[in-house]
C-alpha cells in the first residue's frame, strides 16, 4: 500500500522526532479500537487508558496528518455556534451542561500538557477581534454570555487598548480571553501519542479503516489486518471518507489555508503581536494569526467548500495579511498549506452511537483544537458507562445537507458568500 507522509508544512518542518510506528498485520484483540489518531482519537484514548482501557488506534496515515497537524495552533473557547444558540435550539436545561462544557477543552490541553511533559510551545492568550461596531457589540454580549457559564478570565479591549495588542488599524476593538491561547498543533497531537503509548496503547499507522463490520464484538479491517473490540469509536472527521455513509450525508469537509512567513526580527515580530497573543477577526469568513516560537507569523484564513486544494494558497492568504499588516510586504513566505475540517449545518459537533457499540463524535466545524479533546473525554465517559455529559451532545439535531451530497458544496458556499457579502458591508 502507498505511505502517505506529512504534507509540507511549517509544522511538519519543525516537528519534535517521532519514532517509526507499525503498521496493522494479522489478527488483534482490545477492548477499544479507535479509528484515527488526530486529536478526537488520541484524547479518547489517554481517557480511556488512564482508566485501565485496552486501546488500539488505527490511523490511514500518521499521527495528526489530518487538521490536528494542519490547524492555525489557537486554543479558541466554546464551539462554532456559541452557547446562546444552543440555548434556543434545545432550551435552558440542556444547554446549561453543554455551557458548562465550552471551556474544558481548554483545561484537558494544559493538563495533558503538563502531566505529560509535551513539548508544543504554549502560550496563553486569544483575542477576538472587531472590525465593526455591530462585532464589538457582538462580542460585550458574548463576553457577559460565557460570564454566566463561570468564565471570567475575559477582557473587552477598545480602541487604544486592541492596538497596543496588535499593529494594526484593521480593529475597532476586541475581546481578549487569557485561557486562550496557542499552540504548536502537530507537536501537541506527536506528544498526545506518546502519552497513548506511555500507558499502553498501540498505534498503526498507515493502516486505513476499510470496513467496520458490526455486531455484538465489532470488527475493523485494515488492508493488511483486522482488530476485533468490545467499543469502537470512529474519529475520521474530514477525513473519514465513506466508511460509515450515514455519517458523511450530514457533514461536508471544507479547506482552510495557511501560510507562514520566513523567521522575522525579534524588533518586527515584537512589534507585530508585543503580548505574543493569538488573534482571530469576527468575520464569517474569518482571518486567523500568530507568531511562532521561532517568530514567523502564521496567518490563515479563507474556506475551500468540498475541501479541493487550491492551487496558489499563497495569492488567497497573503493579501489578507497585507491588509492587516502591510509592513510585511517585503517578507518572503516559507510554507503555504491547505487542511480539511468537518462542517455540519447547524454548526454544532455531531455526537452519537451506531447500535450498542459503535461511537463517533465529528464535525467541529473549524473549533476543532478545543473541542476535540472535551469529546474524548466525553466519548470515554460513556463507554464506562457515565453517559451524562456524551447524551447531551448526542441529543443535539443533526440535519442532512439540502439537496443530498451533489448539491451540499454550491448551497453552502452561496450561503457563505451572503455572510461574507454582510462581513464586507458591515451588515
Amino acid at each position: 500500500m502507498a505511505h502517505t507522509a506529512y504534507p509540507q508544512s511549517y509544522y511538519a518542518a519543525s516537528a519534535n522526532p517521532v519514532p517509526p510506528r507499525p503498521e496493522l498485520h494479522g489478527e488483534v484483540e482490545t477492548d477499544v479500537c479507535i479509528v484515527g489518531a488526530g486529536y478526537t482519537g488520541l484524547s479518547t484514548a489517554i481517557s480511556l487508558l488512564e482508566n485501565g482501557f485496552k486501546v488500539c488506534i488505527v490511523e490511514a496515515a500518521k499521527v495528526g496528518f489530518g487538521a490536528s497537524g494542519r490547524n492555525g495552533g489557537q486554543i479558541v473557547n466554546s464551539y462554532s455556534r456559541d452557547i446562546d444558540t444552543i440555548e434556543r435550539t434545545v432550551g435552558p436545561k440542556h444547554a446549561q451542561l453543554l455551557g458548562q462544557m465550552a471551556f474544558e477543552g481548554g483545561r484537558i490541553i494544559r493538563e495533558r500538557i503538563a502531566k505529560y511533559n509535551i513539548q508544543c510551545d504554549l502560550k496563553n492568550g486569544g483575542v477576538f477581534a472587531a472590525i465593526t461596531a455591530k462585532q464589538m457589540n457582538h462580542l460585550e454580549a458574548q463576553k457577559k454570555l460565557w460570564e454566566r457559564y463561570g468564565h471570567t478570565q475575559l477582557e473587552l479591549l477598545d480602541g487604544k487598548r486592541i492596538r497596543e495588542v496588535v499593529a494594526t488599524d484593521n480593529y475597532i476593538g476586541g475581546m481578549l480571553d487569557m485561557s486562550g491561547g496557542h499552540i504548536h498543533p502537530l507537536n501537541l497531537a506527536l506528544g498526545e501519542a506518546a502519552a497513548v503509548e506511555s500507558l499502553g496503547g498501540v498505534i498503526y499507522e498507515q493502516s486505513p479503516a476499510v470496513r467496520i463490520e458490526r455486531g455484538a464484538n465489532p470488527v475493523v479491517h485494515t488492508p493488511n489486518g483486522r482488530i476485533t473490540a468490545k467499543f469502537v469509536v470512529v474519529a475520521g472527521n474530514a477525513y473519514l471518507g465513506n466508511l460509515i455513509p450515514e455519517l458523511s450525508a450530514k457533514s461536508m469537509p471544507c479547506g482552510t489555508q495557511v501560510i507562514t512567513t520566513e523567521p522575522l526580527s525579534a524588533e518586527l515580530a515584537q512589534s507585530l503581536l508585543p503580548q505574543d497573543y493569538c488573534v482571530e477577526d469576527c468575520n464569517y469568513l474569518l482571518d486567523y494569526y500568530r507568531l511562532t516560537s521561532d517568530k514567523r507569523l502564521i496567518f490563515g484564513g479563507g474556506v475551500v467548500y468540498g475541501a479541493r486544494d487550491p492551487a496558489n494558497i499563497e495569492a488567497i492568504i497573503r493579501p489578507n495579511m497585507l491588509k492587516t499588516f502591510p509592513q510585511l510586504k517585503d517578507v518572503k513566505i516559507d510554507y503555504a498549506w491547505t487542511g480539511n475540517f468537518l462542517l455540519t449545518l447547524s454548526r454544532l459537533p455531531q455526537v452519537g452511537r451506531l447500535g450498542d457499540n459503535v461511537y463517533y463524535s465529528q464535525g467541529c466545524s473549524g473549533h476543532g483544537v478545543t473541542y476535540t479533546h472535551l469529546a474524548g473525554k466525553v466519548l470515554a465517559e460513556a463507554l464506562r458507562g457515565q453517559a451524562e455529559r456524551f447524551d447531551a451532545f448526542a441529543e443535539l439535531p443533526h440535519y442532512p445537507f439540502p439537496g443530498g451530497q451533489l448539491l451540499r458544496i454550491p448551497f453552502t458556499a452561496m450561503g457563505a458568500w451572503y455572510y461574507s457579502l454582510r462581513d464586507k458591508l458591515g451588515v
